[in-house]
């Protein structure tokens, strides 16, 4: 075997589309290999005793070079190379996957009278994510919410705010996401352009995304944690319900905060309970 070599990401995880390319010292190019889908390399050219150069590139990740010395008997056992994502950025590995919504929370905080704040959720929803493999900003998000699952603690507010001053649950029963972009903001951050669907009106929303890892769970799957938050305005979706105190307070607050906690499993559904 002239060429064993093992190709991952910082996670761990497999580059299933890398090339390692061995120069001698003189620039000479005398091997190209093609990793396979569980990230190895193994070429059975021979080399000559001596020092190579080894570079492994993959699209999407920034190129990694290192020395190599092959001894009489041909071989050059690179080891591990791992491949950070261009300009730093790390995601999950390519391929679709699925919002575990057992796991994951859709929550809302609004203010009230001014001085408290209100924290709701919502306790049905679903979505998928597909991380694109060669162009990570391809990867796309979507999701859906049932709009009348909303749920703040309180059924008397509750009941209002699926009525028609509100979410209007009869006639508009699914908030949806769907992403248009996605931009790198950091080495674990991304920004999800999107458009927000919800009581019948369509409106762009970025959500500000924290990649949190990527692990083996205790079911046999692998699983996707994120973070991410977003701030909405009601009349931007014509909700523009509000009452009015003395001294002019607004009983409700205009501006929502988002935030999601999300855990999704790899493949494109959810395994039997």
């Amino acid at each position: 075997m002239g060429l064993t070599a093992k190709i991952r990401t910082r996670d761990g995880w497999a580059v299933s589309h890398a090339v390692v390319t061995v120069t001698d010292m003189t620039g000479t190019q005398v091997l190209r290999a093609e990793a396979d889908a569980e990230g190895a390399v193994r070429d059975a050219t021979e080399l000559a005793p001596g020092a190579y150069t080894v570079i492994v590139t993959a699209v999407g990740y920034a190129p990694a070079a290192s020395s190599s010395i092959v001894t009489a008997s041909g071989r050059a056992e690179v080891g591990t190379v791992t491949l950070a994502r261009q300009g730093g950025s790390e995601l999950p590995p390519p391929g679709p996957w699925t919002i575990d919504p057992v796991h994951s929370s859709v929550a809302a905080v609004a203010q009230h009278l001014g001085i408290s704040s209100v924290h709701g959720r919502f306790a049905e929803f679903g979505g998928t994510i597909e991380i694109a493999p060669d162009d990570v900003t391809k990867s796309r998000v979507e999701a859906v919410i049932r709009a009348a699952s909303v749920d703040t603690g309180n059924g008397m507010r509750d009941t209002h705010l699926k009525s028609g001053d509100f979410l209007d649950v009869e006639n508009h029963p699914e908030i949806t996401y769907r992403s248009t972009g996605l931009t790198a903001a950091g080495s674990d951050r991304w920004t999800v352009h999107g458009e927000l669907s919800m009581h019948g009106v369509v409106r762009p929303v970025d959500l500000d995304l924290a990649y949190l890892g990527t692990g083996a769970d205790p079911w046999g799957g692998t699983r996707a944690a994120f973070r991410a938050t977003a701030e909405l305005h009601r009349e931007d979706f014509a909700m523009n319900y509000n009452q009015v105190l003395q001294a002019g307070i607004a009983a409700i607050g205009t501006t929502l905060k988002v935030e999601l906690d999300i855990q999704a499993v790899q493949g494109d559904s959810l395994p039997q309970a």
